[in-house]
C-alpha cells in the first residue's frame, strides 16, 4: 500500500505542477521554496500558505485553477513569515484576488514597512547560499490594509481543522500550521528537509532533515525551542518551506534534531550564535555586531572560487567542443 501511495505521488509530480501532501493539502515547488494550498471541506474554501519568490504568481494562479476551479480564489493568504522567498508574489496576488493576508503580530513590522529584518549572516557556514546571503533582500514590504493579524488563540482563519503554532527563531513571528486529526504539519522554515545553505543540496533536493536555514536565523535558542515543540507533536507527515515531504520512519530524524539541536543545527561561528538579535512588536530592537572584515574576506574568497570554477568549466567546454 505504501509503495502504491508513493507511486501515485511520483505520478502526480510528473503530470502536474503540484504535488500531493495529504488529503486536502497540495504543494508547489517554486525554484527553491515551497508554497501550499489547503482546502477546508466544511466550507469548500481554500487558503494559500506563502507565495514563493517574485514571479511565482502566474504558476500559483495556474495551480489554483487546476485544483479548485471554479473556486480558484482563496479565502485568504497566510504567511508563515515574511522573508523574501516566502512573500514574493503576496502583494500581486492579494490585490488581484482582493483577499486578506494573515500573519503573526510579531511579523507585522516587516510586512507594513516599519522595520527590516536582522541582517543575514554570511558567516554562519554550511554552503554557498550562506556565503552569498548578504545579497538577499531583508527590507520590509508594505501590505497596508491587506494585512490582518492572526487570532491569538491559535485558530487559523478559513481552516477550521487547523491551528497555528508560534515558532520563532528563524523569524520573530514565524508560525507553523498543524492539523491534529491526521498529524499533518506545515512547518514553514522552523526546520527544513534539505540543507538549504548548500547550493548542491538545493539543486539536487537532497533529503536531509535540518534546522532552519542558518543565514536568516537570528535567535538560535528560540529556534531550538520551536523545533522541540514541533517534535513533541509527533507529526505523521511534515511539509516544510524547503525540501521534500517527510513521513513515517523518516520523521525519527525530527526528534533527533530536537535532542541534538545545538550540535547539529547551530553554527559553530556566526553572528547570532551566542548573541541573538532582539525583536519586539515594533520590529528589530538590537543587532549584535558583525566581523565585517572577516565576512568580506570570506565572501571574496568564495566568489573568487566560483569565478575560477566557471572559467575552468568554460575553457573545458571550448576544448572539447
Amino acid at each position: 500500500m505504501k509503495k502504491q501511495q508513493a507511486l501515485v505521488k511520483i505520478k502526480a509530480c510528473a503530470e502536474h505542477d503540484w504535488f500531493s501532501v495529504a488529503p486536502g493539502v497540495w504543494g508547489v515547488r517554486d525554484k527553491i521554496v515551497n508554497v501550499y494550498f489547503v482546502h477546508d471541506p466544511s466550507t469548500n474554501h481554500w487558503v494559500l500558505i506563502d507565495t514563493g519568490l517574485p514571479g511565482a504568481a502566474a504558476r500559483i494562479r495556474k495551480v489554483s485553477r487546476e485544483l479548485f476551479w471554479p473556486q480558484a480564489t482563496p479565502a485568504a493568504i497566510i504567511l508563515t513569515h515574511g522573508h523574501f522567498d516566502h512573500i514574493g508574489a503576496v502583494k500581486q496576488l492579494a490585490d488581484e484576488w482582493d483577499v486578506p493576508v494573515y500573519a503573526h503580530y510579531l511579523e507585522a513590522p516587516y510586512l507594513t514597512g516599519r522595520s527590516a529584518y536582522p541582517p543575514p549572516d554570511p558567516t554562519a557556514g554550511g554552503g554557498l547560499f550562506t556565503w552569498l546571503s548578504f545579497l538577499f533582500p531583508k527590507g520590509p514590504i508594505d501590505l497596508g490594509g491587506r494585512l490582518l493579524l492572526l487570532p491569538e488563540q491559535g485558530n487559523v482563519p478559513g481552516l477550521k481543522e487547523w491551528k497555528y503554532i508560534h515558532t520563532p527563531g528563524h523569524a520573530p513571528g514565524h508560525i507553523s500550521l498543524y492539523r491534529e486529526h491526521d498529524g499533518v504539519l506545515l512547518a514553514g522554515d522552523a526546520f527544513v528537509t534539505t540543507r538549504q545553505e548548500s547550493l548542491f543540496s538545493v539543486l539536487k533536493q537532497e533529503r536531509k532533515l535540518s534546522g532552519p536555514p542558518r543565514y536568516f536565523t537570528y535567535d538560535w535558542a528560540a529556534a531550538e525551542k520551536s523545533v522541540q515543540s514541533l517534535a513533541a507533536l509527533q507529526p505523521s507527515i511534515v511539509a516544510t518551506g524547503h525540501g521534500h515531504i517527510m513521513e513515517g520512519e523518516a520523521l525519527a530524524a525530527l526528534q533527533e534534531l530536537a535532542d541534538n539541536f545545538r550540535q547539529d543545527a547551530v553554527p559553530a561561528h556566526g553572528r547570532y550564535t551566542g548573541d541573538p538579535a532582539v525583536a519586539g512588536i515594533s520590529g528589530v530592537e538590537y543587532i549584535p555586531a558583525s566581523n565585517t572584515r572577516k565576512t568580506l574576506l570570506r565572501t571574496a574568497a568564495v566568489l573568487a572560487l566560483v569565478g575560477i570554477g566557471a572559467l575552468l568549466a568554460s575553457e573545458a567546454k571550448k576544448r572539447y567542443s
